[in-house]
């Protein structure tokens, strides 16, 4: 029988990663003091070739989105994969370097940067398009190996995840249609790490907005996620949130497991 390992993890939707290399602490500073085997990014905004990283111990794996500045997510992990995956078969949004799949021997670890369905919800239908098709993606690699999944998943699921719900119901990102597809994934088989470690922590934010003070007021949302296979989430010791890591208006989120 294979000895035991125990993995650190940690997303982080650094909302344009040129801008966070910027600042202080900045990415690789970040990286550093997390001292994690895997990182997901989300929101890179960038082209292949358009910034050179160095993260000494690091494997590199990117998926661009083809316009410009747009959306993006990548992978840096101590072990490379045996295999990546880039697209799920979601006409939508697959062009968009909206996931980076690895495969590793014990567990897939997929980052996601989820489609916003954006002001009046204009993008929900291609939003719901997304969440089925991404639905149908875990479970074919779940079906293989148990999947650690993370990444901005633009939904706080229940009232408890959000500062303010009677103001925002069916905003983009607290709609029906998004929970109920939240929902649907977790009773299909996931588990949310984070409540299911703190089931009534109140004011646990993983997103504030720039308008308002909001993050110095913490007015935020959850909506930066790590999700597992059902079979593996009593090997989960510690999910937390990095509130205190500056840099975007999001911050890290982490997990460990022992697989």
């Amino acid at each position: 029988m294979s000895q035991k390992h125990t993995y650190r993890l940690a997303s982080w939707n650094v909302n344009g990663l040129r801008a966070v290399m910027k600042k202080d602490p900045n990415f690789i500073d970040v990286v550093q003091s997390l001292n994690v085997d895997i990182i997901g990014i989300q929101e890179t905004k960038l082209q292949e070739g358009q910034i050179a990283l160095d993260l000494p111990g690091y494997t590199q794996t990117w998926s661009y989105a083809e316009r410009k500045g747009y959306s993006g997510t990548a992978v840096f992990s101590k072990e490379a994969p045996l295999q990546t995956i880039h697209t799920i078969g979601c006409s939508a949004a697959d062009n968009e370097g909206r996931v980076c799949a690895l495969e590793f021997n014990d567990f897939w670890f997929v980052n996601v940067y989820t489609p916003n369905s954006k002001n009046e919800l204009a993008r929900l239908d291609e939003r719901m398009e997304w969440d089925e098709a991404y639905r149908s993606f875990l479970h074919t690699l779940d079906a293989k190996k148990p999947v650690i999944t993370c990444g901005d998943f633009n939904c706080a699921h229940e009232e408890i995840d959000l500062k303010n719900p009677a103001t925002n119901h069916q905003n983009a990102g607290f709609s029906d249609e998004e929970r109920a597809s939240f929902t649907k994934l977790l009773n299909t088989g996931f588990t949310d790490t984070f409540r299911a470690a703190h089931p009534t922590l109140t004011d646990a934010y993983s997103w504030w907005s720039y308008r308002m003070r909001s993050r110095e007021r913490n007015a935020g949302w959850r909506i930066d996620y790590f999700l597992v296979s059902d079979r593996i989430k009593n090997q989960v010791s510690d999910a937390r949130i990095h509130a205190d890591v500056y840099g975007s208006d999001h911050c890290p989120v982490g997990l460990t497991i022992t697989l």
